[in-house]
């Protein structure tokens, strides 16, 4: 059992650690929030692979063909969030933000994140399709019981958050070192990020 527990941790680190938009949107929020928000927002999209990880591994048809067969409108709904978190980005003012952070409650801002970070993830239904390659690539296709399964799920979960915990660890310990100047350029950077990457995810979609 304890190897099912092994490979899941490997399947949640890898299908976390690649810096797409939600690896920058957390960056950005520990750098501006600090590595508690940073970290739930991680989370949110560790239940999110965690979701998709369940389905794969219990062979919930239903559902993944319901999500497949609506793929388009997932995407185009998670595409259109990333524009405007993008742009929202791009425009913010730290000086603000630091006031604004001052004001408001941590446990509202740790749901909110926690939230915005899941529904963002859960819209890519493709992630299935990653799910089962990896558990082909490491031999677990038709070599799971339903006890073995769970602890390939709880790895996966481990996985993904310990990549979370240390990414919003590391990138918080420099935090306090950045001025407000290079925390804007910072915040116009992963703007332009997540806007470039959503305008490619538009493009593929035109195009596939």
């Amino acid at each position: 059992m304890i190897i099912y527990l092994i490979k899941g941790i490997i399947v949640g680190i890898a299908v976390s650690a690649p810096m797409g938009p939600i690896g920058v949107l957390c960056v950005q929020k520990t750098v501006n929030k600090g590595k508690a928000l940073g970290f739930y927002s991680g989370l949110g999209a560790a239940t999110a692979d965690t979701f998709y990880a369940i389905i794969t591994a219990f062979g919930l048809t239903y559902i993944t063909n319901f999500l497949l067969r609506h793929q388009l409108y997932f995407e185009v709904i998670g595409i259109s969030v990333l524009l405007v978190l993008g742009l929202k980005m791009f425009f913010s003012n730290p000086v603000k933000q630091f006031k604004a952070n001052k004001r408001q409650k941590r446990k509202r801002g740790v749901f909110s994140d926690y939230i915005s970070t899941f529904f963002l993830t859960i819209s890519n239904p493709l992630t299935i399709i990653f799910y089962g390659t990896a558990y082909a690539a490491l031999g677990l296709i038709g070599d799971t019981d339903e006890g073995s399964s769970y602890f390939l799920i709880a790895g996966i979960f481990s996985g993904a958050t310990l990549w979370w915990y240390v990414l919003t660890t590391v990138v918080n310990l420099y935090r306090h070192k950045f001025k407000l100047k290079i925390i804007w350029n910072i915040n116009r950077i992963s703007g332009i990020a997540i806007i470039t990457l959503s305008c490619f995810a538009i493009i593929q979609l035109f195009i596939r």
